[in-house]
């Protein structure tokens, strides 16, 4: 992972377009090949990002300006603005770019974390999890699975699911459903409709017991929500445990 502090410029094209204008942030690279760009406010959200499959090409100023005295090359003409260091990051399948362009690099540190080995949920919760995608039909007929901790930039969704018209479904899993969880399924969907592959997708909360609050604001964001019975599923899990 590389962690980049400095002074920068961001612009996002392609099915939106997007301008940050100068100022200082944090940029990370992954391991992935997704890039982030952060503010040193917002929580863990990105003011902006490009996720994997994406293609990152580093330019140099130097290299431009060394290009561009030699006669024989036609470069095109260098932008007015001081910039030391120009990132060009690209969809590999939509064409978006994101391009950042660093006028001081005040910190770039690189550092190897390996494989990590996820996040480890509390026994009811992760079980919830396990029991609805073995059981994924409980949520509507000719529903099907997609997978279970489906990857993002941000963190995994609990499940990716599709509905019986083939709609793609992002359920975030809770024991106890709180406003928090709304937010965080909302980030993972403002995340999962930017890839055409998957977009529309619309969320899904489920939990054992969801608040008044939660459920206004889920509802105010266009998400369902669904309450599970832990005992219920359990028994759809293990049915020769049943007496009746």
């Amino acid at each position: 992972m590389r962690l980049v502090v400095a002074q920068c410029s961001v612009d996002y094209t392609g099915r939106l377009t997007a301008h940050l204008p100068l100022a200082t942030r944090l940029l990370i690279v992954k391991a992935d090949g997704s890039v982030l760009v952060h503010s040193d406010g917002g929580s863990y959200k990105p003011l902006n990002w490009m996720s994997p499959p994406c293609q990152l090409k580093v330019v140099d100023r130097a290299d431009v300006e060394d290009t561009a005295d030699d006669p024989t090359d036609d470069p095109a003409p260098l932008p007015e603005e001081d910039w030391v260091q120009q990132w060009d990051v690209v969809h590999a399948k939509t064409g978006d770019r994101l391009r950042v362009r660093l006028h001081e690099i005040l910190e770039d540190t690189s550092v190897e974390l390996g494989i990590d080995p996820g996040l480890q949920k509390d026994g009811v919760e992760a079980h919830l999890q396990a029991l609805l995608a073995q059981n994924i039909e409980t949520l509507g007929t000719d529903w099907s699975l997609v997978r279970r901790e489906y990857p993002t930039a941000i963190g995994p969704v609990d499940i990716l699911a599709r509905d019986a018209d083939g709609a793609t479904v992002a359920i975030e899993i809770k024991r106890r459903g709180e406003i928090d969880g709304v937010e965080q399924l909302t980030r993972y969907l403002d995340l999962l409709n930017r890839d055409p592959l998957l977009a529309p997708v619309r969320g899904m909360f489920a939990a054992q017991a969801i608040k008044p609050q939660a459920k206004v604001l889920a509802h105010d964001r266009g998400i369902d929500c669904v309450t599970l019975d832990y005992d219920a599923l359990r028994g759809i899990d293990d049915a020769e445990s049943r007496l009746f």
